[in-house]
Parts: structure tokens; C-alpha cells; sequence
């Protein structure tokens, strides 16, 4: 099946919140502290990723989450979420991926 896609080409700003119903979403500028991205699909960000990134809201539990460098406070995939205190140094400030592995969220560093 082949989802629809939305994209945001202006950078989305804190206590902004964008979902993106049945849909991808692409964000090709930064993702300030406060802001909340939101898809039912996977989310790609071009750029830095701060504040709030959820992807598969509706319970799709093969969406993805894909960022240029992550320095967000909560990444989610279907329901389940790592904050910031739980996702490794190593990660912050990297590009990376997020995705359901067996129920359990895994974020793997894409430029390593």
C-alpha cells in the first residue's frame, strides 16, 4: 500500500504541533525544543530534530522515524517511546533511524 506523503519546508517552531493523518511527513527544516511532529506514517527530518517526534500514531508498527542529527526530547514508533535521558550520548547530535524491533523501539545511528 502505498501512503500519501506531506511535506514542511518552513522550520517548525516550539508549542507547534503538526499530525499528518494517514500520511508520511518530511520535514526539510529544523524541529525546535516545544515542537511536536506527529504521523501516522514514518517521519524523515532534514535537519535537527528537537522537541517531540511520533511516528506510527495510529498504531502502525512498521513506521519509521529517520533525522540528520537527533537532539530530540521523545522519540515514539506505535505507542512506544524513549525520552531523551534514555537514548545513548552516542546518538545525540547523529543521524539516525528509530523502528519497532519485537516490540521494543531501537535507534541505530545511520552515519556511523
Amino acid at each position: 500500500m502505498r501512503r500519501s506523503t506531506r511535506i514542511i519546508t518552513e522550520p517548525v517552531r516550539s508549542g507547534q504541533q503538526i499530525y499528518v493523518e494517514g500520511a508520511d511527513l518530511i520535514v526539510t527544516q529544523p524541529v525546535s525544543p516545544g515542537a511536536e511532529i506527529i504521523a501516522d506514517g514514518c517521519i524523515h527530518v532534514y535537519g535537527l530534530l528537537r522537541g517531540r517526534a511520533i511516528a506510527g500514531a495510529r498504531g502502525d508498527e512498521t513506521a519509521r522515524i529517520f533525522c540528520k542529527k537527533m537532539e530530540a526530547d521523545l522519540l515514539a514508533v506505535a505507542g512506544v517511546y524513549a525520552v531523551a535521558d534514555q537514548i545513548q550520548g552516542a546518538l545525540r547530535g547523529h543521524a539516525v533511524q528509530a523502528w519497532l524491533e519485537q516490540g521494543k523501539l531501537r535507534i541505530e545511528r545511520l552515519d556511523a
